[in-house]
């Protein structure tokens, strides 16, 4: 297979990506160190590039403290949008195909509905403007770009909805969890096969694409069923958003439609249930 460079190696989706590259045994696939890989450091990326020579470019890397961006909005957009179009412009000079990873808070998510590829976005935060930003600013500089949406992402590495679940379910007797924020959890051992997926297919196709598991969910029915599955005794109550304010805005439905990415490039998406118990089963056998 042609060579891949991984950005953003040690993050959630980093840790995935390798953890799948192990078990389907694919070769040529690099995971700098962060200091050599630094998406707003063009020197250093331009002699990674330059020793690398990679055919494809996945971008894990990304700021994503949703809450914590309203006050750092410099911050968040120096990441998601200016190290975004670093990339790009490097593809371009290199001619590699850079698969980047956004998210479904690009969209207001006002509308019970499918989210499509195509639909209006219109993020109400500024970490989704910062990522719809990066977009914009790929598609400006990239031909060859293929974007990944994808929404609730989990795993057994870092941290994320389902161990911060499980963390909290051991501490306390009872919980208030949010229940009118709908969507779809993401196992990003799925996505991370997606990637793969896509890589490996010689019918290449670019542009926009929607991931995440199947299934509609909320917020409070996803710590519910982490809870179930992983034989947590705690009491779950739901609760409306109103009564949990935060200082981004959240998308009150972001489930996407996922018909694009199966046709052009015939990937298999897991129920969001499934995944979760064999992420649970995964976190089990590392305690």
């Amino acid at each position: 297979m042609a060579k891949v460079l991984v950005i953003g190696a040690g993050g959630q989706l980093g840790q995935c990506i390798k953890k799948i590259v192990a078990q389907r045994n694919i070769a040529d696939v690099i995971f700098p160190e962060e200091g050599a890989a630094n998406i707003l450091n063009v020197a250093d990326l331009t002699v990674l590039f330059n020793q690398e020579k990679p055919a494809y470019v996945i971008n894990c890397a990304a700021y994503t403290a949703v809450d914590k961006a309203e006050d750092e909005a410099d911050i968040a957009k120096a990441v998601n949008e200016i190290g975004a179009k670093n990339l790009a412009v490097l593809c371009a000079e290199n001619k590699a195909t850079l698969i980047h990873i956004s998210t479904d808070f690009v969209f207001e998510g006002n509308e019970i509905k499918l989210l499509k590829e195509d639909d209006i976005t219109k993020p109400i935060s500024v970490y989704g403007v910062t990522k719809l930003d990066g977009e914009q600013a790929i598609i400006e500089k990239l031909d060859q770009h293929i974007i990944l949406r994808t929404s609730w992402l989990y795993s057994e590495f870092a941290n994320n909805y389902v161990k911060t679940m499980l963390k909290l379910g051991a501490e306390r007797d009872e919980l208030n969890i949010i229940a009118d924020q709908v969507g779809t959890p993401t196992y990003a051992i799925d996505l991370a096969n997606a990637i793969f997926d896509i890589i490996q297919n010689p019918e290449k196709k670019y542009g926009i694409y929607h991931f995440s598991n199947e299934g509609v969910t909320s917020w409070y029915d996803f710590a519910k069923a982490i809870f179930d599955y992983s034989g947590t005794e705690v009491k779950v109550n739901p609760i409306p958003t109103s009564a949990y304010p935060t200082k981004a805005k959240r998308p009150h439905f972001s489930v996407m439609d996922k018909t694009k990415i199966k046709a052009d490039y015939n990937i298999q998406v897991p129920y969001w249930l499934d995944s979760l118990k064999v992420c649970i089963d995964a976190l089990k056998l590392i305690k």
